[in-house]
């Protein structure tokens, strides 16, 4: 199973906010790491990830999502995403 990181930015973000957060939320392994920043574990493929995300985003929107190679760092993360990232990278 991969890792992948989801960042997008979104030009009006409540417009889709929801049904981008809902469409991440539908991957068994997932976590928030900040507002627009998002891990989840899969099976598929980076572009398989991008092309079901991006049926909820407009076409004025970006995304972003690349494999984790398992080399991390970060500060500022809570204990319960930090928990994640170590037990998924």
């Amino acid at each position: 199973m991969n890792t992948f990181l989801i960042s997008y930015d979104l030009s009006n973000p409540g417009q889709r906010y929801g049904d981008l957060s809902k469409k991440i939320k539908s991957y068994t392994k997932w976590a928030k790491l900040m507002e627009s920043c998002w891990c989840i574990c899969t099976d598929d493929s980076a572009k398989v990830v991008r092309d079901n995300l991006e049926s909820v985003i407009d076409a004025n929107d970006s995304i972003f999502v690349g494999k984790l190679s398992g080399e991390a760092a970060w500060y500022g993360i809570t204990k319960n995403v930090t928990d994640w990232l170590h037990k998924n990278l």
